[in-house]
C-alpha cells in the first residue's frame, strides 16, 4: 500500500515548527572590517592601486555574501516569530499527493490537532483510516487494517521527519534547514542535507482579525512526490487526550525505541 504509505509519512511531517528563535550571523560590516585587516597586512609599497582595487572587489564579494546570509537568517526569525504566535491550533484538512510529473497520485482528508511543545494528533480518515500520535516522548503509528502500531522516540522521529519542528521548542533543530520567504505569509524551509528524506516543506499563513493561522502546506519529498495540504480551522482548543496513545488488544506492537 504505497500510496497509503505516503499519507502517512507526510502527516509525520507536521509536527516540527514551533521554534525559538535562531541567534543572529555577523554583520557584513564587521566581515568587511575582517577582510580590510587581513589586505592590509599584505600591502607593500609597489602597486597599491592594483591592490586596492583587489581588497574593494573582495570587500564587495564577502559583504555580498555575508548579507545574503544575513537575510536568510531574517526569513528565518521571521518565520519563527510568527509560529511562536501559533500555541495549538485543531482543524480538518485535506491532502492532495502528486508525482514528479503533477499527476495526482492520492487524495486523502481528517483531522489534526497539535499544541506546544511536540503534541501531536493527525488521524487519517479517507481514503483509509489511520492515526498518528506524539506525546511529546514517544511517536506512535497505527495502522487499523493490518492491526500494528509502530512506535519510536520522538528524538529519532524528528530526525527523519522535519514535520515535526512545528511543535519543537529546540532551536538545534533549525540549524539543519535554510528559510526564504516567498511572500509576506509564505515561507519555504529546505533541507540542507542533500540525502534528506524531506526536501521542502512550504508553509502558508492567514492572518485573521486577532490571530494568525497556518492555512496550508506543501511536502517535497526525495523521490520528486508533492504532498499538498489545506486546513480548515476548528477554533478550538484540542482536548488533552487527544495526546495520549495505547495500544488496542490484539495489536502487534512493533517497538523501535
Amino acid at each position: 500500500m504505497p500510496t497509503k504509505t505516503k499519507l502517512i509519512k507526510s502527516a509525520v511531517v507536521i509536527a516540527a515548527l514551533f521554534s525559538t528563535v535562531l541567534s543572529t550571523t555577523n554583520l557584513a560590516l564587521s566581515a568587511e572590517s575582517e577582510v580590510i585587516a587581513e589586505l592590509k597586512s599584505t600591502v607593500k609599497t609597489s602597486g597599491l592601486s592594483s591592490v586596492a582595487n583587489h581588497a574593494g572587489n573582495m570587500t564587495t564579494s564577502h559583504i555580498a555574501t555575508h548579507t545574503a546570509e544575513k537575510k536568510a537568517d531574517d526569513c528565518k526569525r521571521e518565520l519563527m516569530a510568527k509560529l511562536a504566535k501559533i500555541k495549538f491550533f485543531s482543524a480538518e484538512f485535506n491532502q492532495q499527493i502528486f508525482d514528479e510529473a503533477g499527476n495526482k497520485l492520492q487524495q486523502g482528508s481528517g483531522v489534526l490537532a497539535v499544541s506546544k511543545p511536540n503534541l501531536v494528533n493527525w488521524q487519517t480518515i479517507m481514503p483509509d483510516e489511520s492515526l498518528i500520535v506524539s506525546d511529546g516522548k514517544n511517536l506512535w503509528f497505527y495502522d487499523p487494517f493490518v492491526e500494528q502500531v509502530s512506535v519510536y522516540t520522538l528524538e529519532s522521529a524528528i530526525a527523519n521527519t522535519p514535520i515535526l519542528l512545528i511543535t519543537s521548542n529546540d532551536e538545534q533543530l533549525w540549524q539543519d534547514y535554510s528559510v526564504k520567504q516567498l511572500t509576506d505569509n509564505r515561507y519555504l524551509i529546505s533541507a540542507n542535507n542533500e540525502n534528506a528524506r524531506v526536501k521542502s516543506l512550504e508553509l502558508s499563513f492567514v492572518q485573521k482579525l486577532n490571530h494568525l493561522e497556518l492555512a496550508a502546506f506543501n511536502i517535497l519529498d526525495a523521490t520528486g512526490q508533492l504532498s499538498v495540504i489545506t486546513l480548515t480551522h476548528q477554533g478550538k482548543a484540542p482536548k488533552a487526550s487527544l495526546f495520549t496513545f495505547s495500544v488496542p488488544e490484539g495489536v502487534y506492537l512493533d517497538d523501535q525505541r
